[in-house]
């Protein structure tokens, strides 16, 4: 038989009104009731770093398995389009954001609040824009609390949303490409290596920065972080995978195109001073020192 309804029902009596008892008698009852009150006190309030964890991290609405929660949250539907900061005023491009990029903002490793979100999408100050923003996002099952703080450091990257990103991207693979000077380069670091015996050893060094720069940017192609409207099959281990995830979110898809499009760069130099080994060592084999200085400045004439 429960003891709660019969102490309730004696701790209610006001102590004044009971008849006079023992010292003894009064102690024990002043125990009971401190006992009481300490089963029947709140939970505590949560520290800091938690209250601020649970601001962080839940960013669905409704926290399902990624199984059902398509049910809830179409991750292709087009959540706004976006004026490209970058471009110039006569040909403005604007950029299609998915709910998918909104989630991936909201979720590690940046956790944007709503004053952050809100200048990336372009929306105009106002006094409510942040409820608004709020019950936008809410209608399609995402979740900013108030009072958020970001994760992760602001840089001008934070500002591009993930279709001008890549374009940028993209842009700058086509400048390294066609306007990056490997040949000019490559001649110029190669003159003072121009012997016989340091061109040997040169050309396999040459050969072995390629391989290590080939098997460098392989490992960034393989790259399968969502980007987008895709969310591509990961080939790559769990533990390698999610940190080119990490770095990709931060940069918003811009930063592994770019060093792909940078190493390429590096490829076509060495390709140009692999070439110029080649045809110096050959044409170097039986020549005076005069012959091989003659060969240097045809080389600087031809460059120039």
């Amino acid at each position: 038989m429960s003891l709660c309804p019969f102490i309730y029902f004696f701790l209610s009596r006001d102590l004044s009104a009971a008849p006079r008892t023992g010292a003894w008698q009064t102690t024990a009852l002043f125990r009971v009731r401190c006992r009481t009150k300490s089963l029947s006190r709140p939970p505590p309030a949560q520290s800091r770093a938690a209250r601020r964890f649970s601001l962080s991290s839940p960013v669905l609405k409704y926290p399902l398995p990624s199984s059902h929660r398509s049910h809830f949250l179409n991750e292709e539907q087009l959540f706004c389009s976006v004026p490209g900061r970058l471009s110039l005023l006569s040909s403005t491009s604007k950029y299609k954001v998915t709910v998918a990029e909104v989630q991936r903002r909201l979720s590690p490793p940046e956790c944007l609040n709503a004053s952050l979100l809100g200048g990336v999408l372009r929306r105009a100050k106002s006094k409510n824009g942040g409820r608004s923003l709020r019950e936008k996002l809410d209608k399609i099952g995402l979740n900013l609390p108030a009072g958020r703080r970001k994760a992760a450091n602001v840089t001008l990257l934070t500002s591009l949303v993930e279709g001008e990103a890549v374009h940028l991207a993209r842009d700058f693979g086509y400048v390294c490409e066609t306007e990056f000077p490997s040949k000019a380069v490559a001649e110029y670091l190669t003159r003072p290596h121009m012997g016989r015996n340091e061109m040997a050893n040169r050309k396999n060094m040459l050969l072995a920065a390629k391989q290590i720069c080939k098997e460098f940017t392989d490992l960034l192609t393989q790259d399968r972080t969502p980007l987008g409207n895709t969310r591509p099959s990961p080939i790559l281990d769990p533990g390698i995978q999610g940190c080119l995830t990490h770095f990709s979110l931060i940069t918003h898809g811009f930063g592994s195109a770019a060093i792909c499009a940078a190493m390429t760069s590096v490829q076509n130099y060495l390709n140009e001073a692999l070439k110029i080994a080649d045809k110096t060592y050959m044409n170097t084999g039986d020549q005076s020192p005069a012959e091989t200085n003659k060969t240097i400045d045809k080389m600087d004439k031809h460059r120039k």
